[in-house]
């Protein structure tokens, strides 16, 4: 193995550029969830907490339905070049076995693997070694919520012509449906795939069903991650309380999601460089959220991003899909 990774870093994760997104977070008083990935502490915490937590790490039949997505995505693809970009790529634990059907299939395969985290986009590449020569491996750091320029990023890569197969594992959760599809849209070219895993509500009643998995944040290691962020501001743990609950949202679809605050109890205050950001007593500043959807929602999403669903496959538990989506031939990406 060499013993130098060229790792490309887009402008949205230049210092200049972290710093300006975490001073918004904070006067916004909403994180930017880039930033419970930011250290090496954070990135193991969160595999950590994804190998004890995750369904697709402790659920069988969780785990079978990405195997029937990933064989659903290879047979779907035409070209004998693929390229496999593995947006939020986390631990690469995922694109790992896709790279590997694919590879058994026949193709020829490029990777590159994208994420906030340095540290988390070499966990990824590492992992996809075991499958790839290394100079077919690209890695990528870089904000999906603030560079609109990726497709323009990704079509520079020394890649030649090739089908696109973008993943998008445990992501769609964590953003705002109206920031995220269209940019999700913007890469799938016809005759390209997009496949991707969102955490549903299970059963037939969405409320019941949210506050089944409400327990599945509500827990000690979740706690701990979420909270590493304010504690290495200078926030002391007995400042406040991290409370979790369930919110509706606002805006189209009637989608819920669980959302978890920090409620300051007495006043803070948070230092970047010279700039200073008050907490009051009574403040609260959200640290995370994760939608949860349903099949129907799922689709009805992409469907307005003119991407229609080829495939989907959901856990008996309910809890978990994966699907696949592509633009139909002759239309274009938005």
């Amino acid at each position: 193995m060499s013993a130098v990774v060229q790792v490309a870093v887009h402008p949205s994760q230049f210092p200049a550029q972290v710093r300006r997104d975490l001073l918004a977070s904070l006067r916004a008083r909403r994180v930017n969830h880039k930033f419970h990935y930011d250290s090496l502490r954070q990135t193991q915490q969160w595999l950590a907490l994804h190998q004890v937590l995750s369904p697709s790490r402790t659920d069988p039949n969780c785990a079978a339905i990405y195997d029937q997505g990933f064989a659903a995505a290879v047979s779907g693809l035409n070209a004998g070049r693929v390229h496999l970009v593995g947006l939020g790529c986390g631990g690469g634990q995922k694109d790992t076995r896709l790279l590997q059907q694919l590879r058994d299939a026949g193709r020829t395969v490029f990777y590159t693997p994208s994420d906030v985290s340095v540290a988390m986009v070499l966990v990824a590449w590492q992992a996809a070694r075991a499958v790839l020569p290394a100079e077919r491996c690209f890695p990528l750091v870089c904000d999906l919520g603030t560079a609109d320029d990726l497709p323009a990023a990704l079509a520079a890569l020394p890649v030649g012509a090739a089908a696109r197969l973008i993943t998008f594992f445990g992501m769609i959760p964590n953003f705002e449906p109206e920031l995220i599809l269209p940019r999700l849209g913007a890469l799938a070219r016809p005759g390209d795939g997009l496949l991707f895993s969102a955490n549903l509500a299970p059963g037939a009643d969405y409320d019941v069903g949210m506050r089944r998995i409400l327990p599945q944040y509500d827990n000690a290691p979740t706690r701990d991650w979420l909270m590493t962020f304010l504690l290495d501001l200078g926030v002391a743990a007995d400042d406040g309380e991290l409370r979790f609950g369930i919110e509706d949202r606002p805006l189209r679809h009637g989608l819920k999601r669980v959302a978890a605050y920090f409620h300051f109890r007495r006043p803070r205050e948070i230092r970047v460089d010279e700039h200073r950001v008050a907490f009051a007593a009574g403040d609260a500043i959200r640290l995370f959220f994760s939608y949860r959807h349903t099949p129907a929602l799922v689709r009805e999403l992409l469907e307005e991003e003119g991407l229609n669903v080829r495939g989907e496959w959901v856990a008996e538990s309910g809890e978990e899909g994966v699907f696949l989506a592509g633009r139909p031939a002759g239309s274009a990406a938005g």
